[in-house]
């Protein structure tokens, strides 16, 4: 029984050794194949290269940019940065430098917005962002700020940011009614609020009502002898006048309108 006993604690103490093994040997076989980023700035990129070879990275050139201290050509950032305990294989990424500015940053303020994108792409350089606001006493789609600002040093990227006014949002009302108001005081209102007077017609008179036959005393009326009509002359058509009175609008009282809309009546 007592041996039966100390073959298993024995199997037990083996398997916990060969499980710690595992562990170690597993973690010095990763930790074996990490190795440390080396500084690249300020190296050629064949320079950079030949120093990644040796511990088994590699280069990717992400971009460029303009740089007053660094010469054009080298290594001006990486990432990841020098010392970071990296895998073998690992792509390191840079930044190459384009030298100092040799472009002048254009002035394109008080330029259109078309204007400006185009004299920027003309001297090489791109256009980075455009954000737009709106601005009183300014006329839309004009370029009021840029970043950087004109013959800017020290540039470090050939992007440049405007900001370009906005188109002035129309304002909107809510259309009165100007039914039972006469159509001189209404044509005021309208031109005070900056509403433009649209078609005046006057409304066709309501027919007269029918004539009904008398009846006297349960008797028929006699009918009367026809009479032959007698032509009369037309008669010219009733005008519209200050004085009128408004019987209905287009758009319809309560409507949403925006400045500068037309109302048109009818009036009687």
């Amino acid at each position: 029984m007592k041996s039966a006993f100390r073959l298993a604690l024995l199997a037990l103490v083996l398997i916990v050794v060969a499980m710690v093994s595992a562990l170690t040997t597993m973690r010095l076989a990763i930790h074996g194949q990490e190795v440390a980023v080396p500084a690249l700035v300020g190296l050629t990129p064949s320079d950079a290269e030949r120093a990644l070879a040796g511990p088994g990275l590699q280069m990717t050139i992400e971009t460029q940019y303009y740089s007053p201290q660094i010469a054009e050509g080298r290594i001006m950032s990486q990432l990841p940065l020098p010392g970071t305990k990296v895998r073998r294989g690992w792509q390191v990424r840079v930044a190459q430098s384009l030298g100092p500015t040799r472009v002048a940053i254009p002035d394109v303020t008080g330029q259109s917005e078309h204007a400006a994108e185009l004299n920027i792409r003309r001297r090489g350089l791109d256009v980075a962002s455009i954000a737009q606001m709106q601005a009183v006493g300014i006329p839309a789609d004009q370029v009021m700020a840029q970043s950087p600002p004109a013959n800017a040093a020290q540039v470090l990227a050939p992007k440049i940011s405007l900001l370009v006014t906005a188109p002035a949002t129309a304002e909107s009302y809510v259309m009165p009614s100007f039914v039972g108001q006469p159509l001189g005081s209404a044509n005021r209102t309208l031109m005070d609020a900056g509403f433009r007077l649209g078609n005046v017609g006057v409304a066709a008179p309501a027919p007269a009502p029918a004539a009904t036959e008398a009846a006297s005393g349960g008797a028929v009326a006699p009918q009367s002898v026809p009479q032959v009509p007698v032509a009369a002359p037309p008669a010219a058509p009733p005008q519209p006048s200050p004085a009128s009175i408004i019987v209905s609008q287009v758009p319809a009282a309560g409507q949403k309108v925006m400045a500068g809309a037309v109302v048109s009546f009818e009036v009687r």
